[in-house]
């Protein structure tokens, strides 16, 4: 790595040289010097990262190159074959307004009616609408008094309806808003004042309601045959916890916990038992779980790149372009490569890492081995990882179900760091709970073609959407 024209690893070298020639220094003094070349050496790497070479997020990047493209031949605008989403006549206006021609502009003569041209206004009225149930009352000769009962939920005088508590929840839950902006949103707006407390209670209603839609989450994922797996680090009170996920093209899970291992993991009450193939991004806990894993490759190229800026890897460069080309490979075959060609693709793959060998070896063993395994460089750690999980890795050539990345778990992720962004943290962990179950909800539906707004309004309803295919409704 070079920092202003400085090898880093040229000096570091000479230095150690320096010091194992020099007789006269201590052994305390040498300890304490190898000690700080190592810390060099791990800021100096922590420099040469960022989104290209490591998990780092790409806002994490102060400097990043943008990545200019190259101007295309086809003129702008909508393709051919492009579905256009130009808004179309409204079979039922909800008003309307007949212009008459003023026939005093007209040349003289006799006119007919002759049918009208029509063209439509989309807006939006915002109004409050408010419904007022009177229950008759009727009194008997003894003066009992005997009153109609009201409908089943108007159990105050006055109270908020379904409609706010969809849109509440949608604004706090779904768009991240903040619950003062939700608060003006539905004072100015509406005129409704709505206090944070109220937004809260409704948020802890959904909750409730979906408590049922949690349980049968976890069952369809344990019986899902692939599933994605990632976790990422929240902040509940000013304190480091965990989110964890569990995921497919179909379905979303969420879970948060105080841990990051099996104790979460076993709580959330998926993976285990599950006999299908998880795909993730090598964390050994994973392991434990399921008949078959597939690594994100994703996670292997950027830990490559940082082998070829940082370590200059030659092995590195080539695995990145194989790994790429294999990938085009599969997308070109229709998911899947016929077993001859992967074949062909292992046997490269293994000679490739054999050659790696050379350039990358095993650190050299001690005299007098301490306990553990002695520590490797991270480009030794990540050739060892592609040789010892070979199946693990090249999966996704072979079994249609099995992306090349982990990308669709850290996708689910995404809306929940940018809740952290805004938000800053959970002040509690039930604060967390409900957020995960609310977004499991949702995210699912959406995935399933329903809409936020249609999904929270089933909720409320005490309705399931269709795809669940539940006979009992449950969600009051």
């Amino acid at each position: 790595m070079t920092v202003e024209n400085i090898n880093i690893e040229e000096a570091i070298s000479r230095v150690k040289t320096i010091i194992a020639q020099e007789p006269e220094l201590s052994p305390a003094l040498k300890a304490s010097l190898e000690v700080l070349l190592l810390l060099v050496t791990i800021l100096a790497n922590r420099l040469g990262l960022n989104s290209n070479n490591s998990s780092k997020p790409p806002a994490s990047d102060p400097n990043r190159k943008k990545i200019l493209k190259v101007p295309g031949t086809r003129k702008p605008g909508g393709q051919p074959g492009h579905v256009g989403t130009t808004l179309k006549p409204f079979p039922e206006p909800d008003l309307v307004k007949l212009i008459s021609v003023d026939q005093s502009t007209l040349p003289l003569g006799k006119y007919r009616s002759f049918g009208y041209e029509s063209r439509q206004v989309a807006d939006l009225d915002i109004s409050t609408f408010i419904t007022e149930w009177r229950a008759e009352v009727l009194v008997n000769q003894a003066g009992k008094r005997f009153v109609a009962p009201f409908p089943k939920g108007v159990t105050r005088p006055v109270q908020y309806g379904i409609g706010v508590k969809v849109n509440s929840v949608y604004m706090s839950q779904y768009q991240l808003t903040p619950y003062n902006r939700v608060e003006e949103h539905f004072l100015d707006q509406m005129g409704i004042p709505i206090s944070a407390g109220t937004i809260n209670n409704f948020n802890k209603d959904a909750f409730g309601r979906l408590e049922f839609f949690e349980s049968w989450v976890r069952e369809q994922l344990a019986l899902a045959p692939l599933i994605h797996s990632d976790e990422t680090g929240i902040n509940v009170g000013g304190i480091r916890r965990w989110l964890h996920n569990v995921s497919n093209n179909t379905l979303t899970c969420f879970y948060p916990h105080v841990k990051r291992g099996c104790d979460a993991i076993d709580e959330m009450a998926v993976l285990p038992g599950y006999q299908g193939i998880i795909c993730h991004d090598h964390w050994k806990p994973y392991f434990k779980y399921g008949s078959l894993h597939a690594l994100c490759n994703a996670h292997h190229l950027r830990e490559l790149e940082r082998c070829v800026e940082q370590d200059q890897q030659k092995w590195a460069e080539q695995m990145i372009l194989f790994l790429k080309e294999v990938n085009n490979a599969v997308h070109e075959a229709g998911g899947c490569l016929e077993v001859s060609a992967a074949a062909q693709y292992r046997q490269r793959y293994r000679k490739m890492l054999h050659e790696a060998e050379k350039e990358c070896p095993p650190p050299d063993e001690p005299e007098k081995k301490k306990k553990g395994k002695t520590a490797r460089s991270k480009a030794r750690n990540l050739l060892e990882r592609l040789r010892d999980f070979e199946k693990e890795t090249l999966r996704f050539m072979e079994d249609v179900n099995v992306p090349f990345s982990n990308n669709q778990a850290e996708n689910d992720l995404r809306m929940t760091k940018v809740q952290q962004k805004i938000s800053g943290c959970f002040r509690s962990m039930e604060g967390a709970k409900v957020f995960c179950r609310i977004r499991s909800y949702l995210s699912t539906c959406r995935k399933q073609g329903v809409t936020a707004s249609e999904a929270l309004s089933l909720l409320f309803n005490g309705k399931w959407p269709a795809f669940m295919d539940v006979k009992e409704q449950g969600a009051e």
